[in-house]
């Protein structure tokens, strides 16, 4: 089974559910393979966490 995987900062899970949907059917509908073979994963990281040219994300944002 396909494995997507997303790293992003915290979301709701509203708009999880939107990118496991969004991202399965652009996968199936790029490579043919059936939707319900996609498996989706989130690994949510804290913006403090994640850097950008060498700075933390929540420098850059804020």
């Amino acid at each position: 089974m396909p494995i997507i995987t997303l790293t992003i900062s915290p979301r709701s899970p509203e708009v999880k559910e939107q990118l496991i949907a969004r991202l399965t059917e652009a996968a199936a509908g790029a490579t043919g393979i059936p939707a319900e073979k996609f498996i989706v994963v989130i690994d949510e990281n804290p913006i403090e966490n994640i850097g950008v040219g060498g700075v933390p994300l929540n420098k850059l944002t804020r």
